[in-house]
């Protein structure tokens, strides 16, 4: 059973910064690709970043130089950071996981990826 479970998220001002983890379990963690996504009140879950299993990386042009995304394969763990934040980054956002085989990579379509965690909720105050 694959799990994925967001923390780090809150409320912070703008400019502020956040950093979100995603702990995953249940499979080999160095065989999935992993990304975060967003999705605010009424607009469509959008693909922030995504990283590889050698840790290539792809971000949305939203977030460029301004978000990082990483992980820690000895962890089972994948990280965004989020700096310089903006009230428009708020939203719930979601750590996903595909298999390596599973479908081109990278992506940040949303149908791309077949595990998902709960969310954590990203507030950014003006």
């Amino acid at each position: 059973q694959v799990q994925l479970v967001e923390s780090g998220g809150g409320s912070v001002q703008a400019g502020g910064s956040l950093r979100l983890s995603c702990a995953a379990s249940g499979y080999t963690y160095s065989n999935v690709q992993m990304a975060w996504f967003r999705q605010a009140p009424g607009k469509e879950r959008e693909g922030v970043a995504t990283i590889g299993t050698t840790s290539s990386t792809v971000y949305a042009d939203s977030v460029k130089g301004r978000f990082t995304i990483s992980r820690d394969n000895a962890k089972n763990t994948m990280y965004l950071q989020m700096n310089g934040l903006k009230t428009e980054d708020t939203a719930m956002y979601y750590c996903a996981a595909k298999w390596r085989f599973s479908g081109r990579w990278p992506t940040l379509a949303a149908g791309a990826y077949g595990f998902w965690g709960q969310g954590t909720q990203v507030t950014v105050s003006s």
